[in-house]
């Protein structure tokens, strides 16, 4: 029994002593090997501190809760509201200097200045755009009292044609303002839209032959001398 014993007792001390050795059975040709995964490499040591866990944490839930494709209409969301904001300051600015302007502009509380203003000018323009060959001396004096300025040279340009024809037609021209409305007066100055009816007949012929035309411009007027005086006629013509 003894030699029995120490024969089993043999044998689990060399089991016990010997290393196992793992077979790997090789998978069939129509079978696939499973797939292990792979650890990723890491770069370093990454201390987490309570502080970096947080604000980990922090940019992870922004980032949850606002998804990718909904940061680009929150951007040009923030770009309408600066521009909208824009915007309405530029609107504000403009408003305070169109008060500022219609402030400046007598014409509309000043009703005596402006009554003033359109009288002389309407009378001014009714005198410099009429012509008679048979007293030119009146239309010269009108040039010289009602002008000034770049008007002088305007005003002999736009006459230019009546005048060379006159004597030999015998033209008379008469310009009479129909309708006109004061625009602006600002201190000495002002500006006035005018409407006028002409006519210019020609006397040397058999039947007085007369024709007619319609006219609207405006004219800068500036105050000397106790009277108002056309410094530009503007006919909107480039």
């Amino acid at each position: 029994m003894s030699t029995t014993r120490h024969l089993i007792n043999r044998q689990r001390r060399l089991a016990a002593a010997t290393p196992v050795t793992a077979v790997r059975v090789k998978p069939r040709p129509d079978e696939e090997e499973p797939e292990r995964d792979v650890p990723q490499a890491v770069a370093g040591p990454v201390l987490v501190t309570e502080e970096t866990a947080a604000d980990g944490e922090t940019r992870a839930a922004a980032r949850r809760s606002l998804p990718r494709g909904a940061r680009l209409p929150v951007v040009l969301g923030l770009l309408t509201v600066l521009l909208g904001g824009f915007a309405a300051y530029a609107g504000t600015q403009a408003s305070d200097l169109r008060e500022s302007s219609a402030t400046s502009n007598v014409a509309l509380s000043d009703v005596a200045r402006t009554t003033e203003v359109k009288g002389q000018v309407t009378n001014a323009v009714n005198s410099l755009f009429s012509y008679n060959y048979a007293n030119t001396g009146t239309a010269d004096r009108a040039a010289r009292t009602l002008l000034t300025g770049k008007a002088v040279q305007q005003h002999k340009d736009m006459l230019a044609a009546v005048r060379a024809q006159a004597a030999k037609q015998k033209l008379v021209l008469t310009t009479t303002v129909t309708e006109s409305g004061v625009e602006l007066i600002d201190g000495n100055r002002a500006r006035v839209l005018l409407y006028a009816d002409q006519s210019n007949t020609n006397t040397a012929a058999k039947d007085d032959r007369t024709t007619y035309a319609a006219a609207m411009f405006a004219v800068d007027v500036v105050r000397t001398g106790g009277s108002w005086r056309i410094a530009n006629i503007d006919t909107f013509t480039r």
